[in-house]
């Protein structure tokens, strides 16, 4: 998804980007849970990460070697989450093609293979296939994301009238490389007008009618401030009027950049607290001035009716809470487990890349996904975590870095 989901955390609205939500596991964090955090990588590492002149890819960044995985403190419910998802990303895993210079697809067949059979613990599962890396200076910044339930319609009616708008037909994905090999791997959006390529219609165009009249709409959303939360998570449930739910999820993106509206409102002095529950009063005491600042976020997301397993993360696959986060795959191969050792217990242990985000970008910027449901929106909506990162990678690609 995150193709273009967004995050909350401290950066509530900031910082990042992303795709999906499904199911929220577990209950809240337990004072067991909490002393599962091990000391910051980069005091178990005695190696320095490797001077380089491409700083764009985690290869380029410099890659060390990272502590034995079996030592690592994790928690087994929460292993025993990612060992699926590993499972569920497994097809998808051998096939990609690796951005960030760590591996190739054929490295991770072993631990795939693996993986069907594997009646162990998942720990044992990750020491036994793997090695952990640290990438860069290790020191890692996570933010969550959740699947939030707003109220809507299929058809418009009183109350219910805030279009939920499919992917246009004139919205165009253009892929540089294609023009320049210096371009490889950068790609845009927008449109045809006349004999020119322009950008696509922002967002105040779009909420003022722009789109309007094209049969687009799939649905109807009953308040503007939730459906732009939505936006910004990428994918969500909308709770009909007959009780049923129509879940909806990414289908694309208008190409405009984003602007986290926290920062925006911070810096200008119209809010001291930037959590997701802080912006939203005062976007709602502040009703027209709110409408404005939200439309100074030009970033908008189109979607589709998910009528199966998901939300789908940018694999393909569901995305699962308290398992799956979405990152930069220049940084971090989509499918690869990560362990993080954060400063607040609820996003340490491991996860699986599954995702990723407009504004996850960078080493170690993770986004953590923490599925539906209130618990999922009050950690989400005030994850700010700082700490360390490791990243699994199979034995066999380990050995080609020469670590």
């Amino acid at each position: 998804m995150k193709r273009a989901l967004f995050s909350l955390g401290l950066s509530a609205l900031t910082l990042s980007a992303c795709t999906s939500g499904v199911s929220s596991h577990g209950g809240p964090a337990t004072s067991s849970e909490a002393k599962v955090a091990a000391p910051p990588v980069a005091a178990q590492a005695a190696a320095t990460p490797i001077p380089a002149r491409d700083v764009t890819t985690a290869a380029g960044l410099g890659v060390v070697r990272g502590p034995q995985i079996a030592t690592l403190q994790v928690d087994a419910r929460k292993t025993a989450l990612a060992l699926d998802s590993f499972r569920t990303s497994c097809p998808g895993l051998v096939r990609r093609t690796d951005t960030s210079g760590l591996t190739e697809g054929s490295d991770w067949l072993t631990a795939c293979d693996a993986a069907k059979i594997w009646t162990g613990d998942a720990i044992s599962f990750f020491a036994e296939y793997m090695d952990a890396v640290q990438v860069g200076t290790g020191r890692a910044f996570a933010t969550g994301y959740f699947e939030p339930e707003i109220a809507g319609c299929r058809t418009r009616q009183a109350g219910c009238d805030v279009p939920v708008y499919k992917r246009p037909s004139d919205l165009i994905d253009v892929d540089l490389g294609l023009f320049s090999d210096e371009l490889k791997g950068r790609n845009i959006r927008g449109k045809v007008n006349g004999t020119k390529f322009v950008q696509y219609d922002d967002r105040a165009a779009i909420e003022n009618g722009s789109l309007a009249g094209r049969g687009l709409e799939i649905a109807y959303a009953s308040d503007a401030i939730e459906f732009f939360f939505l936006q910004i998570q990428g994918s969500g449930r909308l709770k009909l009027p007959d009780g049923n739910v129509m879940r909806i999820g990414y289908d694309s993106q208008n190409g405009r950049g984003y602007t986290g509206i926290g920062k925006l409102m911070r810096d200008r002095g119209l809010i001291t607290d930037a959590s997701m529950q802080g912006i939203v009063a005062f976007l709602r005491a502040n009703p027209e001035e709110g409408r404005k600042i939200m439309q100074e976020n030009k970033s908008y997301i189109f979607f589709r009716e998910l009528t199966g397993a998901g939300p789908l993360g940018a694999m393909g696959y569901p995305v699962v809470g308290e398992a799956s986060i979405a990152v930069d795959v220049k940084f971090i191969p989509l499918g690869a487990p990560v362990w993080l050792s954060m400063d607040r217990a609820e996003p340490n242990g491991i996860w699986i890349a599954q995702d990723t985000g407009g504004a996850i970008k960078g080493a170690n910027r993770i986004d953590t996904f923490w599925g539906a449901g209130d618990r999922a929106r009050q950690i989400a909506g005030g994850m700010a975590a700082r700490g360390t990162a490791l990243i699994f990678l199979p034995k066999a690609a380990v050995a080609r870095l020469g670590l």
